[in-house]
């Protein structure tokens, strides 16, 4: 007698590893709470090592669109979707992608151009994690915004112990200067913290520069003229003594694994996407007298105003402090602030 085949649910996410990683409680309360189903995720293929990672998901369904736009079509097939929740946005064009599939029920905010979805209102100030945990809830499914741990990895670290530096982001805005990324990991060097800088696919030349300047070696450097692989990456961060880095993805790894950051905010408040509150990260933010949600463009062409209101002098003492002064041999130099 041939076994019937586990029903489906589908889960669209097609962002990034940020995205990916702030998507961690809600994946992990659909998985308990539809234990015999089979989870896939719609998520662009190069986040399978991610995704395989966390551990919650059966299979990934590859799909991608440009920027944060909705994929126009997902490659489903068989049977139409026991479940399909919609974790990629406020809708209509998601909404509407996985109503093409028919699936039984469907998982969604409420939007006034499909009204045939009766879900939860949408709230634009609200941290991602809340989010997709208060959509679950609404439909009866228990949900934790802080269950977003994922498990360590097995793979070695490349540089166990090391202070992590990431100068990169997917968008000028976020980044800040390599100037001032160059003068904090000199810094840190100077004060007996091994020091390595990650670079994604396309980041070598800043990466280059930060290690350059900072009196590094190259071979400080990791990726840059591709993604450091996932593994390896996740081992580095697992086992890294901080992470210092902006408001990108690397960020959502060093809080996945539990592992000291300093994180650098600009255009976007760290209550919309920082970690929770935990002695082990701090985020550095000056948003001035405009305290709202989203002050700045988060994906702007030139760095954000409050980014660069954060000092050098700050950033390294942000990492004393995260780390217990622990590797420092030598006392931290006077205030650089280029």
């Amino acid at each position: 007698m041939t076994a019937r085949p586990a029903p489906r649910v589908l889960v669209l996410r097609a962002l990034g590893l940020g995205d990916l990683l702030t998507a961690v409680p809600a994946l992990r309360a659909l998985r308990r709470h539809l234990p015999g189903h089979e989870l896939v995720l719609a998520a662009p293929p190069r986040l399978s090592g991610p995704v395989a990672a966390t551990g919650l998901v059966d299979r990934l369904l590859p799909t991608s669109a440009p920027g944060r736009e909705v994929p126009t079509a997902l490659p489903w097939t068989g049977p139409a979707p026991e479940l399909a929740v919609d974790l990629h946005g406020n809708g209509p064009p998601s909404h509407l992608l996985l109503q093409r599939l028919r699936p039984h029920r469907l998982f969604a905010y409420a939007h006034p151009d499909t009204p045939d979805i009766a879900g939860p209102v949408w709230r634009e100030d609200e941290h991602e994690r809340d989010r997709w945990c208060r959509l679950l809830r609404w439909y009866d499914i228990p949900a934790d915004p802080l269950d977003l741990r994922i498990p360590a990895p097995s793979t070695p670290s490349p540089a166990p112990g090391a202070v992590v530096v990431h100068p990169g982001a997917d968008a000028p805005a976020r980044c800040w200067p390599r100037k001032r990324f160059a003068a904090v990991a000199r810094e840190l060097r100077r004060s007996g913290h091994d020091v390595v800088v990650t670079a994604g696919a396309g980041e070598g030349a800043p990466a280059a520069y930060v290690a350059t300047e900072a009196g590094l070696p190259p071979t400080a450097v990791l990726g840059g003229a591709g993604d450091v692989p996932f593994d390896q990456l996740a081992a580095l961060v697992a086992e890294a003594r901080c992470v210092v880095v902006g408001d990108t993805g690397l960020a959502h790894l060093a809080t996945a694994l539990g592992t000291c950051s300093v994180v650098l905010f600009g255009p976007v408040a760290p209550r919309l996407w920082g970690p929770p509150p935990d002695p082990r990260h701090r985020v550095l933010w000056h948003p001035g007298a405009d305290d709202s949600a989203r002050p700045g463009d988060a994906h702007g062409r030139v760095p954000d105003a409050r980014l660069l209101r954060i000092g050098v002098q700050e950033v390294v003492e942000a990492v004393r402090a995260v780390t217990g002064g622990v590797g420092d041999t030598a006392p931290v130099l006077g205030s650089v602030r280029p």
